[in-house]
């Protein structure tokens, strides 16, 4: 009896570090919950802040390939007018050319006439005139001279008008040239102004976008630190998990050990009962048979045939009587006792049955439900349960559900069962690319799943601080995406 009692207590010593060590797995557990959605959030906030560099970059980006197009505008402007420059030299230089010649041509009329003048000078000066007349032989030949004289003059006169107009439009012309290149000389130097300023520019676009390289760089070595951290921490609390429900089972192991010990011991002990109970009672029996005469001895051998006879009578009637009585109620009570289990039986499979087709008839409406609208009918049914709260371990769409529970619950509702993990999720299903992924998917990530929407947006258990929400499908790095219809 003590050895009983002492491996009971050592069974419920047992049992009590099981619960301790249950317990103490899912405090564990929960701690680490908290560190998974903390570098969760850390992560998303990271990913988010590579969003916005990576939108910063791409405008100035964009703002220096369009400083690129001014630039090269400006450049070909400035090659445009030192062309123009060139030219406006080159007539210039022309222009030069031919007013030396007109001076030169001017000057030769100049000296031509300058010696008519002279000849006319020596020969008499104004007498010259008089003196050719009366040299002349005849009035033709007067008037021929005077005509001569006369042309010779006009000639002269036209011409130094004629070099001395040239003269002028040639100077006129080359001052023209030489306000039309200074004016050409000042936009080059403008433009060459503003290539230095677009050049300026252009310097610190790219150094900004040198800066946002070199940020981007760094947060996507963050991103990945917290993702190889959160993969850890998800392997982490897999193991915890294995761990838990090990120390569950061997608790519930223990639990039935220690009952059917309990159950044991209990009907050791009433079978130790009854043993004394039948004991007394033969033990009183045997004391009824002894018979004493008057005096009080004992009367030996007395009457034993008649005894023997009355004890027969006795018996037989009791075989014949109660125990036929006894054997009947007996027959009887194993009968009903028959009976009733059957009917339990019976009454338990037709309820079984009838629960099964119940099942069978909800499983094959929702079935159909789903067949019908694919993967739509599963977005449709998992969007009204946006902004329910996150609970790590449940599995209810209403009261709460983490990650795997939500996307295991919404797909139990179509009669497609999965697995209550990430993990196991992952593992499952039929393999699609991310370009071949349609509404119904579920998008795996490091330690977490969602039901892709379609055009990159999802619906998944994010956190117990946001809830059941929707999201950007690639808001993580996704690890796989499994089909389960």
């Amino acid at each position: 009896m003590k050895k009983r009692i002492l491996c009971l207590t050592l069974a419920l010593l047992i049992s009590g570090a099981q619960v301790v060590s249950v317990s103490a797995t899912r405090e564990d557990e929960a701690a680490l919950q908290q560190e998974m959605d903390a570098t969760n959030e850390q992560l998303n906030a990271t990913y988010s802040r590579l969003d916005e560099l990576s939108a910063q970059k791409s405008q100035i980006e964009g703002e220096i390939s369009t400083l690129d197009a001014n630039l090269v505008n400006v450049m070909v402007s400035i090659q445009t007018l030192e062309g123009d420059i060139s030219n406006k030299e080159a007539d210039i230089a022309s222009t030069q050319a031919n007013l030396e010649k007109a001076k030169n041509a001017k000057t030769k009329q100049y000296e031509a006439m300058k010696k008519r003048i002279q000849y006319l000078y020596e020969k008499g000066g104004d007498d010259a005139w008089f003196q050719m007349m009366l040299n002349a032989e005849n009035l033709s030949d007067l008037l021929t001279k005077a005509e001569y004289t006369q042309k010779t003059y006009e000639q002269d006169r036209k011409s130094l008008e004629k070099y001395s107009n040239t003269i002028q439009q040639v100077a006129n012309l080359e001052a023209q040239y030489t306000q039309e290149k200074a004016e050409l000389e000042g936009m080059k130097q403008e433009y060459e102004a503003e290539s230095q300023n677009l050049q300026a520019q252009l310097d610190e676009k790219r150094a900004t976008s040198a800066d946002y390289d070199n940020e981007i760089a760094y947060a996507q070595q963050q991103a990945t630190d917290y993702a190889n951290l959160l993969a850890e921490q998800t392997a982490e609390l897999q193991r915890l998990e294995a761990e838990r429900i090990a120390a569950e089972e061997e608790a519930r192991r223990q639990a039935e050990a220690e009952a059917a010990a309990r159950a044991q011991a209990e009907a050791e002990e009433e079978a130790r009962r009854q043993a004394e109970q039948e004991a007394q009672q033969d033990e009183a029996d045997e004391s009824e048979d002894v018979q004493y005469d008057e005096d009080g001895d004992v009367i030996e051998n007395a009457d034993e045939d008649t005894a023997e006879d009355d004890t027969e009578d006795v018996d037989e009637d009791a075989d014949n009587g109660e125990n036929d009585d006894a054997s009947e109620d007996t027959e009887n009570t194993e009968d009903n006792a028959d009976a009733d289990y059957d009917n339990s039986t019976d009454a338990s499979e037709e309820s079984a049955e009838d629960t099964s087709n119940a099942e069978d008839t909800s499983s094959d409406s929702d079935s159909s439900s789903y067949s019908s609208g694919s993967g739509s009918s599963v977005v449709n049914y998992a969007t009204q349960f946006v902004g329910n709260p996150y609970v790590w371990g449940g599995t209810s769409l209403t009261n709460g559900a983490d990650c795997s529970g939500f996307t295991m619950s919404v797909f139990a509702h179509f009669g497609i069962s999965l697995p209550h993990s990430s993990g196991g999720q992952a593992s499952g299903g039929r393999s699609v690319s991310y370009a071949d992924a349609q509404p119904g998917d579920i998008i795996c990530y490091p330690g977490h799943v969602a039901i892709y929407l379609g055009g990159g947006r999802i619906v998944h258990a994010s956190t117990a601080k946001t809830g059941i929400k929707y999201g950007n499908a690639t808001y993580r790095t996704i690890t796989a995406i499994k089909r389960y219809y």
